[in-house]
C-alpha cells in the first residue's frame, strides 16, 4: 500500500530529477537553490525538502466527510534547503530559526519556539512547546512554523530529549499561493520534512523509516496549526502521489490510496483564475463553515433515519452511511456497495429540505439547526462549535449533504471510467468534470463569478470538461484537454479569458498551463 512506503530521501540529484518527470527544469531550480543558500548563509544545505502541489480532478469539499476523492500532484513544488545554524556571533538558542525565502516579498524571518514543562511532579516532565501563529494576519513563515510545532511536540515533548538543532533554512516554491494548488499543504509537508531531517528524525534504515502516511497525518494537525481544518486529501496528494497516475484516496476507515491510471492522450491544463482564496483568512464563513455545515447534516439525516449518535461524537456523511447499511469496520464496503448506498442517499439527503422556510430558501437558521440535532444549545456549541470560528445567517444542511453524496458517487463514477477506458472515455469524464463544477457552485457555493467564466470559456475552447480545484472561491480550474489540442486551447483561452488581457508571456506561463502527474514528497540529503 503506498501509504506505507517510506519517505524517499535521495543522495543523487540525477535519481531524484529522473523521478519528477522534466529533468531539465528542476535541476535549474534547485542549483538556484544550493547556490543562493550557500550566499546567504556560508556553507552548503544539508538537506532539501520538496513537496508538490496538487490538483483535484474531482471531489471536491468531500475529504473531511471521509469521502475518496481523485487528485494528483502537479510539477509545481515547494522547496526548502535547510542546514544545522552557523551562526557564531553570539550563542544560539534551541531550535532558533533563521528562515528565508527566495521571493523578494517575504522577507526574512527569525524565531525560536518556547517550551515549558507541563507536569512539574513529574521525574521527566513533559515539555509543551509554543510558536507564535497568528492565524487573523497569516504570513509565510507561518507555514513554516506550522511544521515545524508538529515536529516539536512529537520528537521533543520529554524534556530528556536532546533539545531540538538551531537551522537556517532558505524557501522556494512554484505553487501559486491563493491558487487552489495546496500551496499551504505543500508548504507544511516540506516544512516538516525539514525539521524532521535536520533533527536526525529521518536517519533510520527504509523499513523503520517513518512512513508516508503518517506524515499526512503529521502534516494535517500540522496545517490546522494556521486555523484550517483540512480533510486530508492536500496533504496525502502531495505526499503519497506518484509520477504515473492520478491517486484515489479514501479516508475510511483510514487513509489509504491507489493509482488510477489516466487515459492516453489526456492532458489536465491549469487555469488561474487570478481571484486570490485565502482560505486561512475567510475560512469562518467559507471552509470552516462548509465543514460545520456538513457535520451538523450528518447529524441530523443520522437522527432523522433512526442511527445510534454518540452525544459528543461528530459523525460524518460518510459514517452516516456506513452505519445505514450496518457496514462492518473490518470488511468496508466496495466500491459498487457504495455506488448503491450513495444512489440511495440522492432520495434520503430530501428529509434535510426545511419544510417551513421562506420560499426559495433552503437553510436554516442556528436555533433550527441545533433544534433539528436534538442537541441542547450547549451541546450543540460543545460538539460543533467550540473548536473553530464559524459565521453564517442561515446553514445550508440540505444543499451541503446534497454535494457531498452526489459528489462522492462521481469520484467513484470517474474512477470507473479511467480503469474500463470506454470507447468514450474524455466525454465520459468530462460530462463527471461539469456535473462536479455545476454542484460545486450551486449546491455548496465555492465556485465564484470568474471560475463560472473560466470553465465556461474552457469549454468552448475544446475542454472535454472544465471544473473548479482546491477550495474553490477564487483560484484555479482544471480542464481536460485532448493532447493534440493543449496548444490551440491555451492559446484560445488566454484571448477569451479577459484578467489575462494584462499579463505578460511571463506571467501567462504561470497562469495557465498544462502539468503531468508528479512523483510525492521527498528529501534530498548531501553527502558529507
Amino acid at each position: 500500500m503506498a501509504a506505507l512506503a517510506p519517505i524517499p530521501i535521495y543522495t543523487n540529484l540525477t535519481d531524484l530529477y529522473d523521478s519528477l518527470g522534466t529533468a531539465a527544469s528542476h535541476a535549474e531550480r534547485w542549483n538556484n537553490l544550493i547556490e543562493e543558500f550557500e550566499k546567504r548563509y556560508g556553507g552548503k544545505p544539508k538537506y532539501i525538502a520538496r513537496a508538490p502541489g496538487r490538483v483535484n480532478l474531482i471531489g471536491e469539499h468531500i475529504d473531511y466527510a471521509l469521502f475518496g476523492v481523485q487528485p494528483m500532484a502537479v510539477e509545481a513544488d515547494i522547496l526548502i534547503a535547510c542546514a544545522p545554524s552557523k551562526a557564531t556571533s553570539e550563542p544560539t538558542q534551541p531550535g532558533h530559526v533563521v528562515a528565508q525565502n527566495l521571493a523578494k516579498k517575504y522577507g526574512p524571518q527569525v524565531f525560536t519556539p518556547l517550551s515549558s514543562p507541563s507536569k512539574e511532579a513529574a521525574e521527566d516532565p513533559v515539555r509543551v512547546w509554543q510558536l507564535d501563529i497568528d492565524k487573523k494576519e497569516l504570513r509565510w513563515e507561518s507555514y513554516v512554523k506550522a511544521g515545524y510545532y508538529g515536529v516539536l511536540n512529537e520528537y521533543f515533548a520529554s524534556s530528556s530529549t536532546t533539545p531540538p538543532i538551531p537551522v537556517d533554512l532558505l524557501v522556494t516554491g512554484s505553487v501559486p499561493a491563493g491558487s487552489g494548488l495546496s500551496s499551504s499543504a505543500a508548504m507544511v509537508v516540506a516544512s516538516t520534512l525539514a525539521f524532521l531531517s535536520i533533527n536526525g528524525k529521518l536517519d533510520e534504515p527504509e523499513t523503520l523509516r517513518l512512513s508516508k502516511g503518517a506524515l499526512v497525518g503529521m502534516a494535517m494537525q500540522n496545517e490546522q496549526r494556521v486555523g484550517v481544518n483540512s480533510g486530508g486529501m492536500d496533504q496525502a496528494a502531495s505526499v503519497i502521489s506518484t509520477p504515473s497516475a492520478a491517486l484515489y484516496i479514501t479516508f475510511y476507515p483510514k487513509l489509504a490510496a491507489e493509482p488510477t491510471p489516466l487515459p492516453a492522450g489526456a492532458v489536465f491544463v491549469i487555469a488561474n483564475s487570478l481571484v486570490v482564496s485565502d482560505k486561512a483568512v475567510t475560512a469562518k464563513f467559507n471552509y470552516n463553515l462548509r465543514v460545520v455545515e456538513t457535520l451538523a447534516a450528518a447529524r441530523v439525516l443520522a437522527r432523522v433515519l433512526g442511527l445510534n449518535v454518540g452525544p459528543k461524537e461528530k459523525i460524518t456523511l460518510r459514517e452516516v452511511v456506513g452505519r445505514l447499511v450496518q457496514e462492518d469496520k473490518e470488511k468496508p464496503m466496495t466500491d459498487e456497495e457504495m455506488r448503491d448506498v450513495l444512489v440511495r442517499m440522492a432520495k434520503e439527503v430530501e428529509v434535510l429540505r426545511p419544510k417551513n422556510a421562506p420560499e426559495g430558501e433552503l437553510g436554516v437558521t442556528l436555533e433550527e439547526m441545533i433544534e433539528m440535532t436534538g442537541l441542547s444549545k450547549e451541546e450543540f456549541n460543545d460538539v460543533y462549535l467550540s473548536w473553530v470560528e464559524v459565521e453564517a445567517t442561515r446553514f445550508q444542511l440540505y444543499k451541503r449533504a446534497k454535494h457531498v453524496f452526489s459528489e462522492a458517487l462521481r469520484v467513484l463514477q470517474f474512477r470507473d471510467t479511467c480503469l474500463q477506458s470506454p470507447a468514450d472515455v474524455f466525454g465520459a469524464l468530462g460530462a463527471l468534470m461539469n456535473e462536479s463544477q455545476k454542484s460545486c457552485a450551486e449546491d455548496y457555493g465555492c465556485s465564484c463569478p470568474e471560475l463560472d467564466t473560466l470553465t465556461s470559456i474552457a469549454r468552448g475552447a475544446g475542454a472535454w470538461g472544465s471544473r473548479l480545484t482546491g477550495a474553490g472561491w477564487g483560484g484555479c480550474s482544471v480542464s481536460l484537454v485532448s493532447e493534440d489540442k493543449v496548444e490551440s486551447f491555451i492559446k484560445e483561452v488566454t484571448a477569451q479569458y479577459e484578467p489575462y488581457k494584462t499579463l505578460s508571456e511571463e506571467q501567462l506561463k504561470d497562469a495557465i498551463f498544462a502539468t503531468k502527474p508528479s512523483s510525492g514528497a521527498c528529501v534530498f540529503k548531501f553527502e558529507e
